[in-house]
């Protein structure tokens, strides 16, 4: 099958899933993405067109998300998530690990779950806020910047897991994470302060869209392509290279040109997400799977609540912000790679499980949080 006539049909069938999901039987389109390319698997080992479009769709989703975060406001903001941000790390890796090691894992394995459980996922997160329209809403905000500390954490944690089975890993290793971080947000900063700003009126010259949108992505790509070269999540750069253009005039025009293009590329994303999961007739170590779904609920939940309570989100709010954050995705498929035999299967079949249930929980939780909210009023 040629090249065209295969992005020609899977975009068919992407659109058809979209509509069944929609209209039929109402569950988010991105479930049905990763489930068809979870069905596909069996047929392709692997397809770098897929995985190149979704990494576009990807870039272009965070890009947009950061441009409604200003310098001022990320810093701001930034000095009150902190709290929410470790806690998530504590108990999504290390209290996770102990409960694996109470399992019979070894410690490196259970350090390897830790990992898996511990990062909600970015695109699956970030696509249903967009989805439901609630990208404005009080705990979004605090949402997103939890999922940029969790982008910031995570290649520290991949670094780390990666020496511990067997590369190697020392402090130095640590040090040149933390200064790579650094630089790539000093410099968006710098750019979004004393360049973009400068050169604004040079864009808004630029009539045509077609040549504008070029522009825009390619802006976006290089940014993200700068931190995966930097051993780096892509998620973080593209963040960063929306927030660059986000007190431009002309950020409106922005959205309307990069929207589309999003549109077009981000089902490919999910459908490789999908591809990624290897699963089995048996499931290993099921008990373990029964304890840990439970355990990601309550440690997003928790999260959530307090985290949110931290950053001086009303009760209400807090709470929804933790019915939200738990489904797990792309990050958790990475640190997968790192396992092994049963391990391995047991990290796709979780991964698979959580972000089906967290996605349906995501759907439910204005339900949920309105009726937690009446019987609290109902007892006070």
């Amino acid at each position: 099958m040629n090249l065209t006539l295969a992005i020609g049909l899977f975009l068919l069938v992407l659109f058809l899933i979209g509509i069944i999901g929609i209209k039929l039987i109402k569950i988010p389109d991105l479930l049905l993405y990763i489930l068809l390319g979870l069905v596909l698997s069996t047929i392709l080992d692997e397809s770098k067109v897929i995985e190149v479009a979704g990494e576009i769709g990807l870039v272009l989703l965070f890009f947009l998300l950061g441009k409604k975060f200003s310098v001022n406001r990320l810093i701001r903001n930034s000095r009150k998530v902190w709290k929410g941000g470790i806690l998530d790390a504590f108990l999504g890796v290390a209290v996770t690990a102990v409960i694996s090691y109470f399992f019979g894992l070894s410690l490196i394995e259970s350090l390897i779950i830790g990992g898996i459980v511990y990062a909600t996922s970015s695109s699956i997160t970030a696509k249903l806020l967009d989805d439901k329209n609630r990208t404005e809403n009080k705990e979004s905000e605090f949402m997103l910047l939890i999922l940029v500390f969790e982008d910031l954490i995570a290649p520290i944690l991949v670094t780390v897991l990666i020496g511990l089975t067997g590369e190697g890993f020392t402090f130095t290793d640590f040090l040149f994470i933390i200064l790579k971080i650094t630089i790539l947000a000093g410099v968006a900063v710098f750019l979004a302060r004393f360049f973009f700003t400068r050169i604004e009126p040079l864009l808004k010259d630029i009539k045509q869209d077609d040549i504008f949108i070029v522009l825009i992505a390619g802006v976006a790509l290089t940014y993200g392509g700068l931190a995966l070269l930097l051993g780096l999540s892509e998620v973080i750069g593209a963040f960063l290279a929306g927030m660059m253009l986000s007190e431009l005039d002309i950020k409106e025009r922005i959205e309307k040109v990069a929207l589309p293009v999003r549109n077009i590329f981000l089902p490919f994303f999910f459908l490789n997400f999908g591809l990624h999961i290897e699963l089995t007739s048996e499931i290993p170590y099921l008990g373990l799977l029964i304890v840990l779904v439970i355990w990601s609920l309550i440690h997003k939940l928790l999260v959530g609540y307090y985290g949110g309570r931290w950053y001086g989100l009303p009760r209400k709010d807090s709470l929804m912000a933790g019915l939200s954050l738990t489904q797990r995705g792309e990050f958790s498929v990475i640190i997968a790679a790192l396992a092994t035999g049963e391990l391995k299967t047991f990290a796709s079949i979780y991964i698979l499980v959580i972000a089906v249930l967290g996605t349906l929980l995501f759907q439910l939780a204005p339900r949920i949080n309105k009726f937690i909210e009446s019987k609290v009023n109902e007892k006070t």
